[in-house]
């Protein structure tokens, strides 16, 4: 079982909306299962308009997860991968900050 699999099989099913939609669960259980069972921390936050917080987590071994909570409370997987690197590069020019 692929590590997306297994963590999707995880989370218990809560559809988003009516169109397929990723694994949800209360925010607490995701971050447990990131940080005990794959070793993810936070390592990038996002404010969307609506209300809901995008968040990427990423473990020293390269795995990572990338999440949104909504503004109930649930937290949405929405994709994961390996080989994460964290860049620190500086924006273009006339790029607001």
């Amino acid at each position: 079982m692929t590590r997306s699999a297994f963590l999707l099989s995880l989370l218990p099913l809560v559809p988003v909306g009516a169109q397929a939609a990723p694994q949800c669960a209360p925010r607490p259980q995701v971050l447990e299962i990131l940080a005990d069972r794959f070793g993810e921390g936070r390592r990038a936050i996002g404010l969307a308009a609506d209300g809901s917080v995008m968040e990427i987590f990423a473990a020293p071994s390269g795995t990572w997860s990338l999440t949104v909570t909504l503004p109930d409370g649930r937290t949405c997987l929405l994709a994961s991968g390996s080989d994460f690197e964290a860049m620190d590069e500086t924006p273009p020019a006339g790029t607001p900050s």
